[in-house]
């Protein structure tokens, strides 16, 4: 050994003790590709030949063995687009939870139950919506990956030759036009069913697959932090399983070309369409809901059916009208087509969900006569319990707390969305409100801190969000960051979880940073690109208030103090004295600047920018949430909002900050007297809340829901007091109301309220909060101390 070599190797032992160590203990392996920190074992296969971007429906299988069944068994699985996993013919995981590309999800699945000692058959089935795949259906390719713990690893992780692969020639899409469904719609294709081309109980355990192929390897699975380039960065999925289970559809409208009853809605007997017929069956579920149809069918080879779906029915002149009534009016919708083989128990079912109330089956048979087995839906949403209640005497507010929820449990899915209908896109100022919706009656945060991640992983480089996430097609819409920051509060003053909360401090930065840097020299907002979206109000350009393409725009320079001020109360908390104050001081200055330059003292309004004769609802609720207007005119200035007419009017979205104002001035005895537009809707035949009073549109709109929270926050007067929600605030306002009775899940327990008010206003009942909190009672500029427990009022 050279002189020189032996130096450097006595310097190595001298100076890294643990360098000979090292190389015993094959701390190498780190440089072994398959075992890079956050690397699976599995890997991710394909299709070897068929397209793995267009629309297509693959199966895969791997039978294989077991002396005996470990417990747990447990696996590990995704798929791109979508993928449905049985094991030995039982469906046991569905996913993936939606999200995005660099955080991918993965289900994790024990499967011990489904097991038995000898063979076993894995069956998924993936599929790919291609071009028409919803906005928010994120994508790289057709692709699965599976991987096991323990000994089964070697059978089932996928990249191994156990597994086998075939596309399903029987699907193609129907892309949903403008002309199908008459307006905006982003929710993805319907499918066309070749019953003679499909593939027919692949996942069962005795089927052939011996002419299956061998799929490609597409490239290893890898979870986020992982060192290289790779596709889908897969992360655990958070939040449940969906709640699914089998809805009947219990009413005929009418029918066409067939006499019938509602025996096969009800799986009792089937329903025989005779050879060489056209026949037509209009259905209704009788309110709103979605998830997967599934129709059972045998016989009737070359015979068609479509099936059409709908929110509600349309007249000849355009219009829904009252949704009960069904005379002289038609569907207009989507529709899915399905070919029957012949063959009989044929069950088709869309790949992706469907919203429905009414179903129209248009049906046309060969030479053999087709019989309709079964059809029913399989309701599908998240599983949200309605843990809450509210009880006042008034069967018309029982009946908008019903429809509400109903709204709420239809918007929620493996996101939030708007709607299930038109769009399932998670748009912040939507899910601001659903998110408080959930708190409020489930008591459930786990899509909310869902959407909060979703959201801060939007980000551009500028430093804004997404207005909505996931989506393929990015939309900006700067004040809906802002409602990410305020929602970031919401979470913090409704949970004790500051280590949740924390992690978004440098995403609020980068929100703030964006407006500061556009500030005006007046003190206000200068121009902002974008979408600027407030409210889909009649005086509101596409949304957007005045002077956000120019300049000043009151409302949102507003909307940014309002933040300011909520991340100055998150900073303060942790200890970022310096930042806090920064954020306070641009808030006051804002406040100031836009009441200088905006408050109009003849008519005791803020104008909506400095510089044009406009006048809204929006702006004065925020100079009243925002104490930009003194709060000695804040009253007053509400009464103007309440009657005044000639202002742009918000919509059923900002009627939400709407209750706000009521709620912080003191006049939420009105609340109740606002319900009158919710009860319109009920009044028209919906069973949902619709998006707007400004068109007919969507009859389910996440943002409809909100009576659900204020019956609790505001007509209860339950809200938090300290962060955490450790002190309750209960502040009732009856209005016309005698009784309150109510319960609301908290972090901690059960908030409990069963309160009465006589002719002279005096109140007695009791109130319970949880062990771990404190509380205060605030009644006609009275108060009273709340301790953990149950305590009594009397005022």
């Amino acid at each position: 050994m050279k002189l020189k070599t032996k130096l450097i190797l006595i310097s190595i032992i001298l100076f890294f003790p643990g360098f000979l160590f090292s190389q015993e203990r094959n701390i190498s392996v780190n440089t072994d590709w398959n075992h890079i920190r956050h690397a699976w074992d599995a890997s991710w296969i394909t299709h070897p030949t068929e397209s793995v971007f267009d629309y297509g429906v693959f199966h895969f299988r791997n039978t294989f063995s077991v002396a005996e069944v470990e417990k747990p068994t447990t696996i590990y699985v995704s798929g791109d687009n979508r993928y449905r996993l049985f094991v030995n013919g039982v469906e046991v995981s569905n996913g993936p939870a939606r999200g995005t590309l660099k955080h991918w999800r993965y289900e994790t699945v024990d499967i011990s139950d489904y097991l038995k000692p000898g063979k076993n058959t894995f069956a998924a089935e993936v599929f790919n919506l291609g071009e028409y795949r919803p906005v928010a259906q994120l994508s790289h390719k057709t692709a699965f990956i599976l991987q096991a713990e323990g000994v089964l690893s070697s059978q089932l992780n996928t990249g191994t030759r156990s597994w086998k692969v075939v596309r399903d020639g029987a699907y193609s899409a129907i892309e949903v036009t403008r002309a199908m469904v008459e307006d905006y719609y982003v929710a993805g294709p319907c499918d066309r069913i070749d019953g003679s081309k499909k593939v027919w109980n692949w996942e069962t355990e005795n089927f052939d697959d011996s002419e299956w192929e061998t799929p490609k390897i597409v490239t290893l699975g890898a979870g986020y932090g992982y060192m290289h380039g790779i596709p889908w960065y897969l992360v655990p999925r958070t939040i449940p399983e969906m709640e699914q289970k089998v809805v009947r559809i219990p009413k005929i409208v009418r029918s066409n070309g067939i006499k019938l009853s509602t025996d096969f809605l009800l799986g009792e007997k089937s329903l025989k369409i005779p050879a060489n017929s056209k026949i037509s069956i209009l259905l209704d579920q009788t309110y709103l809901t979605v998830g997967y149809p599934e129709m059972i069918v045998s016989g009737g080879k070359n015979s068609s059916i479509k099936v059409t779906y709908a929110e509600a029915l349309i007249a000849k002149d355009g219009t829904k009208g009252n949704r009960n009534i069904t005379e002289n009016k038609e569907i207009r919708g989507y529709y899915d087509i399905f070919l029957p083989d012949g063959e009989n128990n044929r069950k088709f079912r869309p790949l992706w969900l469907r919203t429905y109330r009414f179903i129209q089956i248009d049906i046309e048979t060969k030479n053999e006569p087709l019989f309709i087995d079964d059809y029913y839906g399989i309701f599908t949403a998240y599983p949200l319990k309605e843990n809450a209640s509210f009880e006042c005497g008034n069967s018309a507010i029982s009946q908008i707390w019903k429809v509400g929820w109903r709204t709420a449990r239809l918007c929620a899915g493996e996101t939030y969305m708007d709607c299930p209908y038109w769009e399932q896109l998670q748009y912040v100022g939507d899910t601001r409100l659903q998110s408080l919706i959930s708190l409020y009656v489930s008591g459930d945060d786990r899509l909310m801190r869902k959407a909060l991640q979703l959201l801060d992983n939007s980000r551009i480089p500028e430093g804004l969000t997404m207005g909505r996430s996931p989506t393929a097609e990015p939309q900006v819409t700067p004040p809906f960051s802002l409602y990410w920051v305020d929602m970031v509060h919401d979470y913090f003053i409704h949970r004790d979880d500051t280590t949740f909360v924390k992690q978004f401090l440098p995403g609020i930065q980068a929100v703030l940073g964006w407006f500061e840097r556009r500030t005006d020299t007046n003190g206000m907002l200068g121009g902002l690109d974008w979408f600027n979206f407030s409210d889909w109000t009649t005086g509101f350009m596409v949304g957007s208030p005045a002077g956000v393409d120019t300049s000043n725009s009151a409302l949102i320079s507003l909307n940014y103090a309002y933040s300011l001020d909520r991340a100055s109360e998150l900073f303060q908390f942790f200890g970022k004295n310096f930042e806090a104050d920064r954020y306070k001081n641009q808030a006051e200055s804002i406040k100031k600047s836009v009441f200088k330059n905006c408050f109009d003292s003849e008519k005791q309004l803020l104008k909506d920018t400095p510089f044009a004769d406009s006048y809204s609802q929006h702006t004065n609720i925020w100079g009243i949430l925002t104490d930009a207007i003194p709060p000695e005119k804040q009253k007053s200035v509400l009464q103007k909002i309440l009657t005044d007419k000639s202002l742009i009017q918000t919509t059923i979205y900002f009627k939400f900050y709407l209750f706000q104002a009521m709620h912080k001035v003191g006049i939420a005895d009105d609340y109740i007297e606002q319900l009158a537009l919710w009860q319109e809707m009920i009044d028209k035949g919906l069973t949902t809340f619709e998006e707007g009073d400004y068109d007919e549109r969507s009859d389910c709109h996440a943002w409809g829901a909100t009576p659900n929270y204020d019956l609790l926050a505001t007509v209860c007067g339950i809200r938090p007091a300290a962060p955490g929600f450790k002190k309750i605030e209960i502040k009732p306002a009856f209005g016309e109301l005698s009784f309150i009775k109510a319960k609301m899940p908290h972090q901690y327990g059960i908030i409990e309220i069963d309160l009465s008010k006589n002719s002279s206003g005096s109140i007695s009942g009791y109130i319970s909060i949880p062990k771990k909190t404190t509380g205060i009672f605030y009644w006609k500029g009275k108060q009273q101390i709340l301790n953990g427990g149950k305590c009594d009022i009397n005022f």
